[in-house]
């Protein structure tokens, strides 16, 4: 193996050049609730905060945290009647109350399935008929976009009721074994290129993504203080949720992203680390948006979702030259982050996602070959490890397309590695843009643009033209006040790029269409570029 880039020549795979990790043995049963209280137990600050409200400044402390989630186990376990694999539907947005929930619900073996909270009720119905749900924790805003019999058996918690469920000391919890093969979660894909799939992941695909935190662990004098902006509905919150329990962080909980409000509770809560999509980070880098505010207590910022260009990662270091801007690659299939850049040396290596955690072996394939190939080839990534899911929940046939033998997953994403085992995200395969036989990647045009000081976010999708096939079409978000033009966006990109890059279509909009973890939805992009069935041929 090459000690810089971890390649190996042999069987052209790259490994980790993180050090080994001592994960738990398969075979011993262990849940992830089990797992993360184990490493909480350790904690230097055995009295400190788990949970704020920023809202209301409610406090929760872990040994209440720990007593509230064993007591709503009880209760659901005695008198709900919910059992080891019984399937259990979220609809909730972010709240201090989700996290004793999951945990619970974690610890009876019982598997979660969170959504997001603003889906419609068709597409409620249909992620239903997926996960098949025994019962259903809502809130009183969104109870009523369930399916009727979900509806009324579903438990509001937001309510008094529910309180008293995690205070309740009137039933003795009987102790599950959980395995770590065991169903824990059925997480629902992006589904920014297709059907949206239910990606299942198990208890043992959760610990080795605790264990694997835990190895990033750094001394402290005090507990770190994480504000959460991600939902907890997606694998990036879902899996935070655990993490911070096993890492005994303080955890401020934002309901929904608000730029003002994150930057008060930055100040007032003393927040020493968030995670933030590509568009906040370029939003913070420009103008006086933050002047006045005393953000001095930021120490991290992580940024994953897509790849942020050189130019807003130098705009930013600029404007917060403290703050480590630490960047990632996940999916929900890999129960998120496989790489990410880790200490100041590593983060100054810009556009890349990091080098790939302990316990992951990763391959770069050629789509056209199969051939593995060596650094600096660009090539679809697969990935292997302990971390990969168990497969999509009733769909064997996209199963068996993204699974394959020897324990590979495909991720549909254009990689490569450079000779110092850094990966860097070109963009999905599906996406690429073919212009004239060329191929030109989306994201490479989305990191350039918002560099323009008149931008404030930006897409690019292939539009079809009968000459060059395709051709790169830009969906603009301009600041406030700003008279930037079509034929100046088309120069200035034009003046960066090679001629076959350049955007040739400009559309002015207020807002880029994204799901909940910031990755650009660019199919509701083309139905609005090509109406009436056309985008068929992008």
């Amino acid at each position: 193996m090459d000690p810089h880039s971890g390649f190996n020549s042999l069987t052209k795979t790259f490994q980790s050049l993180r050090p080994p990790l001592n994960f738990p043995q398969e075979d011993t049963p262990l849940s992830v609730t089990e797992y993360a209280f184990s490493l909480r137990a350790n904690s230097p600050w055995p009295e400190s905060v788990a949970l704020i409200n920023p809202v209301t400044a409610r406090r929760i402390s872990y040994s209440d945290f720990i007593k509230k989630t064993n007591r709503l186990a009880a209760y659901l376990q005695k008198v709900t009647k919910l059992s080891k694999n019984d399937v259990a539907f979220v609809l909730s947005p972010n709240s201090i109350q989700v996290p004793i929930l999951y945990f619970s619900l974690l610890s009876l073996g019982v598997i979660v399935s969170p959504v997001n909270p603003v889906s419609t009720e068709s597409e409620i119905s249909s992620l239903v008929q997926l996960s098949k749900p025994v019962i259903a924790f809502a809130t009183s805003s969104t109870a009523h976009k369930l399916p009727e019999l979900l509806k009324r058996q579903a438990i509001l918690i937001d309510s008094p009721e529910f309180e008293y469920m995690t205070m309740s000391s009137n039933y003795e919890i009987d102790r599950v074994t959980v395995s770590q093969s065991d169903l824990a979660a059925i997480m629902f894909s992006s589904g920014t290129t297709g059907e949206v799939k239910g990606v299942m992941l198990t208890h043992g695909n959760l610990t080795a993504q605790v264990a694997i935190a835990c190895s990033f662990r750094q001394q402290r004098d005090s507990p770190a203080v994480m504000l959460y902006t991600m939902p907890y509905f997606h694998i990036f919150g879902f899996y935070f949720c655990l993490r911070s329990v096993a890492l005994s962080e303080v955890v401020v909980v934002m309901e929904r992203f608000d730029m003002m409000k994150m930057l008060k509770a930055v100040e007032e809560f003393r927040v020493t680390h968030t995670a933030l999509t590509p568009p906040v980070v370029v939003t913070m880098s420009k103008g006086g948006l933050t002047d006045g505010y005393d953000l001095n207590s930021l120490e991290g910022v992580l940024c994953g979702a897509a790849p942020l260009g050189k130019g807003p990662i130098a705009a930013f270091t600029t404007r917060f030259p403290n703050v480590e801007l630490v960047q990632g690659y996940g999916l929900t299939e890999s129960t998120g982050a496989v790489s990410r850049t880790l200490g100041p040396e590593e983060c100054r290596h810009w556009g890349s996602a990091g080098r790939i955690s302990g316990g992951i072996e990763a391959k770069i394939v050629d789509p056209e070959t199969g051939e593995a190939l060596p650094p600096r080839r660009e090539g679809e990534l697969w990935l292997r490890g302990p971390t990969i899911m168990k497969g999509y929940i009733g769909d064997p046939g996209a199963t068996s397309e993204t699974l394959l033998k020897d324990g590979w997953m495909r991720t549909g994403d254009l990689c490569y590695f450079d000779e110092a085992g850094f990966v860097f995200v070109v963009d999905r395969l599906k996406e690429l843009i073919k212009y004239k036989g060329y191929q030109v990647a989306p994201v490479e045009l989305e990191q350039l643009l918002p560099s323009h000081p008149d931008i404030a976010d930006a897409a690019v999708i292939p539009y079809p033209d009968e000459v060059a096939g395709q051709v790169p079409m830009a969906f603009v978000v301009r600041l406030p006040q700003s008279s930037l033009n079509q034929a100046q966006i088309m120069d200035f990109v034009a003046k960066r790029v090679a001629p076959y890059k350049k955007i040739r279509r400009v559309t002015f909009v207020n807002s880029i269409p994204k799901n909940p973890s910031g990755k650009i939805l660019r199919k509701e992009l083309r139905k609005v570029a090509v109406p009436n069935g056309s985008s068929s041929r992008l």
